[in-house]
């Protein structure tokens, strides 16, 4: 038994949501305010607590235009108004279907389904009742106020509206169903817990508290969990052995050691002689001796340090487990032999990547799959468990190191809708060409794993662009100040060198949806297919221009206007990118730039900035040929050809030899153009 599938509906960007659930492990990426928490919410709020902790902002923007537009209309008409959740669970014959078979309302073999189905609604009942008040509340505003409309009355008085309701639904057809009254049915299909990225580790201004002891806590949080187990093993035997001993000493030292306040108690106590006696025991409990007695340290140079003398990082991490270590002992039911774990267990480890370095966090997403399949497969302690596992992490480190299959990307759609993506549906989208999958998938694995996270990228062809392309920015920022547009640098913005492949990243451009930028060369060839001088070339060799402008004519692609440079997609199936001037992609190559049309980058910087770099050539580590510069039969083309020794020594000459603003060399035309673009 498993959950395959997780819908949302109206909760806030979580409008028509649904997300695939893998049978293990599922990682949940996406860039910020893309509505990863609202998921582990919408599950705390329906799965683990008995209370109603919804507020009416909670309910999707444009749900509550929608409803107030429907109530206005002041009709009878049904009015389908909640924040849903459905979780859709599969079965098959060699599950034990005790827990679900009141459930099972299609038997079905090809639909072996239950849904389970929460609601935070808007019935037709509370729906006319609400009119009705509405209709009241209005009569008493004796000024014309647009402000305290439906909504307004609404975010005041939603409680009395809006319910909470649990049914099983149909797989085939939703509109049957039966009601689920008591949550203890829920549990014991279903077992939701979760670690919030919010953890104990830190105090309130982000400093590791010196009086903490985050994990001496945990260590008697772990016992409570493991403790009185019908059969007790030997280690919890003896420590409670050796606290009824250590109760019986310190009682007979307490005696002695409070007579003197005892003995004046007496005078104060009843008629009789004695019949007020007071004595002191010693009750020691071992949570409260793990909790209040107890220091975790570490050893480090054979010297004990206290736990809260390690980094965050370290904190973090350990206390991960300890948490993980309690949850799983709740999903497994350890405390009684009477209770059974639920047939399913949903475990959501919200950011574990919080204050640790990337290392780290490699080390931490390596293991963490492997240990939670060996508990559920009860390797250590034989009881087997159902358990999948949701991740969500904003780190490219712990995306680099997942399974492709497991990865879940959260897209926003629009300002009020957010959707999920399965990133190992790329696989389809390159099924005619599995080497490009297997390259993007080697390459995003080893290089660039950020783009997931990035509101806007630029694909550049190597290093020389990768290392100037942030001083470009600094130095637009500076040059290019416009009233209501965010910095360049200031945005999140992946500089990614792909060599001559961007082509193959295109549909995982159009599947990420981010505004791109591609800086290519133009890479002019005479009829011979040799590199050759713009002016004397036929065609271009760039298979990146070919491909997404479908031309390589040396003549039309110098001819083209900005505007058609600019492309989008219909549709992650169409193959071709069209002109759209309000596309989300820019390609550019070189331009002509005060009388000469450049072939490459190098040859681009050089032109128009020769004075710059004759003026340091001598000190250029990436120059050879130096004498060349001063030579004016030779052109930028000749020079970048004979001179750059290294390209990334060249791009580090440039930098050292900067001012502070960069403003004494400038930026290659269709550069400062594609720049000016991703800006706005």
């Amino acid at each position: 038994m498993k959950i395959t599938k997780i819908k949302v509906d109206n909760f806030r960007l979580l409008k028509e949501f649904e997300i695939d659930i893998e049978d293990n492990l599922s990682l949940v990426i996406g860039k910020n305010n893309c509505a990863k928490t609202s998921l582990l919410t919408i599950l705390e709020r329906f799965l683990s607590s008995d209370q109603n902790n919804f507020s009416f902002n909670d309910l999707n923007i444009s749900t509550q235009i929608e409803l107030k537009e429907n109530i206005e209309k002041n009709n009878d008409e049904k009015i389908d108004c909640a924040i849903r959740l459905r979780l859709y669970i599969n079965y098959t014959i060699d599950d034990n279907l005790k827990n679900i078979s009141l459930m099972m309302l299609n038997l079905n073999p090809s639909e072996n389904y239950i849904i389970l189905c929460f609601e935070y609604a808007l019935n037709h009942e509370k729906t006319i009742m609400l009119r009705e008040d509405y209709e009241k509340f209005k009569s008493t505003i004796t000024t014309v106020d647009d402000s305290k409309d439906l909504l307004y009355f609404l975010r005041k008085n939603y409680k009395n509206y809006f319910q909470i309701r649990s049914r099983a639904l149909e797989f085939s057809n939703e509109e049957n169903f039966i009601e689920i009254t008591e949550k203890r049915k829920i549990n014991s299909i279903l077992n939701f817990q979760r670690i919030k990225a919010k953890r104990d580790v830190a105090d309130s201004d982000g400093m590791q508290s010196r009086s903490d002891k985050t994990l001496s806590k945990l260590s008697s949080k772990y016992y409570e969990k493991v403790s009185d187990i019908e059969e007790e093993n030997k280690n919890t035997k003896e420590l409670r052995k050796q606290l009824g001993i250590t109760d019986n000493a310190l009682t007979k030292i307490y005696a002695e050691l409070f007579e003197h306040v005892v003995n004046k108690v007496k005078k104060f106590g009843g008629i009789k002689e004695n019949e007020t006696t007071l004595k002191i025991l010693s009750l020691l409990e071992e949570k409260n001796i793990l909790r209040e007695n107890t220091s975790v340290i570490y050893n480090q140079n054979s010297q004990p340090l206290p736990e809260d003398y390690n980094g965050l990082g370290y904190l973090n991490l350990i206390a991960m487990i300890f948490e993980i270590e309690v949850i799983l002992n709740d999903f497994k039911k350890k405390k009684s032999k009477l209770e059974d774990p639920s047939d399913i267990n949903l475990f959501f480890i919200e950011e574990p990547e919080a204050h640790t370095h990337p290392q780290m966090q490699y080390v931490f997403i390596k293991n963490i799959k492997s240990l939670l399949l060996d508990e559920s497969q009860g390797k250590a302690d034989g009881v087997k468990i159902r358990l999948q596992t949701i991740i969500s992490t904003h780190s490219s480190h712990i995306t680099a190191e997942s399974d492709f299959d497991d990865v879940k990307y959260f897209y926003r759609k629009n300002e009020n809708e957010v959707i999920a993506k399965n990133l190992s549906a790329l696989k389809f989208e390159y099924e005619k060409d599995s080497k490009q999958f297997q390259f993007l998938q080697q390459y995003l694995t080893l290089n660039r794993a950020e783009l997931f996270f990035a509101d806007k990228a630029i694909l550049v062809e190597g290093d020389t662009e990768r290392i100037l392309l942030p001083a470009m920015m600094k130095k637009l920022d500076y040059e290019h100040k416009v009233a209501g547009e965010i910095e360049l640098l200031s945005q999140n913005i992946s500089i990614v060198e792909v060599g001559a492949y961007s082509h193959i990243f295109e549909k995982f451009i159009y599947f990420l949806g981010i505004k791109t930028l591609i800086l290519t060369d133009i890479d002019s060839v005479d009829g011979d297919g040799k590199a050759c001088l713009v002016d004397k070339g036929v065609s271009s060799s760039n298979s990146s221009l070919s491909f997404f402008l479908k031309k390589n004519s040396l003549k039309y692609l110098k001819g083209l206007e900005e505007s058609k440079k600019i492309l989008s997609k219909k549709n992650q199936d169409d193959p071709e990118w069209v002109v759209n001037k309000n596309g989300n992609l820019y390609i550019n190559c070189q331009q002509k730039e005060d009388g000469y049309h450049a072939r490459s980058f190098e040859d681009a910087f050089i032109h128009i900035n020769r004075e710059f770099i004759n003026d340091h050539k001598n000190e250029y580590n990436g120059l050879k040929n130096r004498e060349y510069f001063d030579d004016t039969g030779k052109n930028a083309f000749d020079i970048a050809n004979d001179c750059i020794n290294k390209k990334t020594h060249f791009a580090l000459d440039i930098l050292y030899h900067s001012d502070e603003v960069f403003s004494n060399w400038k930026i290659p035309i269709n550069i400062k153009n594609g720049l000016l673009w991703l800006k706005k």
